[in-house]
């Protein structure tokens, strides 16, 4: 194992029940670096965190966090990585900075007021310090939940889904946060739903039904697939959907507004497949480079045994 890797797990498995929730995951993240972690609800994400945090002990496998055995050094661990969740957990009753003031008195932090000034300072909300959390819109409590796991220094960030119901421009201002904090040597493994975000990744990780599909820089993914993809402008495309389901070459079609994104394994057969089917002058076909939703709608798809057209 080396010093570098902030995460590195080998084959882990837990059960909940007769549910198996994961199956033999193993990644390594490195220090600094930002590791999205992709999958639908259910996937087994979370479970897979928390795990990898000491919060959760697997039935099987094996790795360290921070160095430290995530078996054995649960203690060592929690002291050294703040963990975010999806739901807002603080006191809505309390100010900005009598919630960051009591974080900080759980982890026995000592000159308190001067972290919890830094914390405000850093993340913008001194001007709001203040104000209770209870009347905080989604982006500024997201600040506020940031701003509580920097205050004991850690090493690692675990961020699960951080920007749900989040407007975009705070979760622009959330990303660019992450950012500098990756350049300060901190990892950061966080959760998502959203494409644009997983895209601003160094390394991504697709689980689906409890099993690692894919990992690696969001271009080796993409490549990794090997995926042909076409979209095609025009009328009734939901009807041009149907009509090649099933079609030589065609390996799935999803919509995206106003195109329709046909993507296939053999290109070539995709491509004669288009001229005739979609080759009319009621339809406009253009080549497209395959993108990380292509992608992974076609790992779900056939890791769920579906082919053909998008639900």
């Amino acid at each position: 194992m080396s010093d570098s890797y902030a995460i590195d797990v080998r084959s882990l498995n837990k059960r909940f029940g007769d549910k198996h929730v994961v199956k033999n995951v193993s990644l390594q993240v490195r220090r600094g670096e930002i590791f999205g972690f992709l999958g639908p609800n259910g996937s087994g994400k979370t479970t897979t965190i928390r795990m990898m945090c000491g919060l959760l002990t697997p039935d099987a496998g094996s790795g360290t966090c921070l160095g430290y055995d995530i078996l054995r050094d649960s203690v060592q661990i929690k002291r050294r990585v703040g963990y975010m969740t999806q739901r807002f957990s603080f006191w809505e009753d309390l100010t900005i900075r009598e919630n960051l003031d009591f974080v900080a008195r759980m982890y026995g932090l000592g000159d308190r007021r001067k972290r919890v000034n830094g914390a405000l300072e850093d993340l913008g909300l001194a001007a709001r310090a203040n104000q209770l959390a209870g009347t905080l819109s989604g982006g500024w409590k997201q600040r506020l939940a940031l701003a509580a796991c920097l205050l004991h220094d850690p090493e690692l960030l675990l961020l699960d889904e951080p920007t749900a119901g989040v407007d975009p421009a705070a979760r622009r201002d959330f990303w660019e946060e992450l950012h500098l904090l990756s350049a300060r040597g901190i990892a950061v493994l966080v959760s998502t739903h959203y494409m644009d975000e997983a895209e601003r990744c160094h390394k991504l990780a697709y689980v689906f039904d409890g099993n690692l599909l894919a990992q690696g820089a969001a271009p080796e993914v993409v490549a990794s697939q090997g995926l042909s993809t076409w979209q095609v402008y025009g009328e009734n495309l939901v009807g041009l959907s149907e009509a090649l389901k099933n079609a030589s070459g065609v390996d799935q079609t999803v919509l995206f507004g106003t195109r329709l994104h046909v993507s296939g394994k053999d290109g070539a057969a995709l491509e004669r497949t288009l001229a005739q089917t979609a080759g009319s002058a009621a339809f406009r076909i253009e080549k497209t480079e395959t993108g990380l939703e292509d992608v992974f709608i076609y790992l779900m798809k056939q890791a769920s045994g579906k082919t053909g057209g998008a639900p």
